[in-house]
């Protein structure tokens, strides 16, 4: 069974290329446009990995993760951190709400399936 990772960015254009990676390699994509959305699509269902923008409007990423991480169905799922943002403070904040990785945009779709590669196990 092929493992479900969510992609949360308000880009539909970045959504769409970090898809066609993923699928590619074989996951399953779930997409939200934003942090909200995002939350309103964790019905349950098992997701093995979400990668998350962190500047979005209605919620930023970074909010995201700490509402995420309050979920009993996805407190231990691992959660990629995909954006501009480079500054160590915006990281220390990621890393503080629960973020497991930081992968800057642009990215190389082999960076970016190393890090999925290494937080989904097999």
């Amino acid at each position: 069974m092929a493992k479900t990772i969510m992609i949360v960015d308000d880009s539909s254009s970045v959504r769409q290329v970090i898809g066609i990676t993923l699928r590619g390699a074989g996951y399953e994509v779930i997409e939200g446009c934003d942090g909200k959305d995002a939350l309103t699509r964790l019905d349950g269902r098992k997701v093995h990995l979400i990668i998350s923008d962190v500047n979005m409007p209605n919620m930023d990423g970074i909010s995201f993760v700490k509402q995420v991480k309050l979920l009993p169905n996805y407190r231990f799922t691992p959660v990629i951190m995909l954006t501009t943002e480079s500054a160590e403070e915006k990281k220390r904040e990621g890393q503080a709400a629960g973020a497991k990785a930081w992968v800057v945009k642009p990215f190389k779709p082999d960076v970016l399936l190393n890090a999925v590669q290494k937080l989904i196990l097999p």
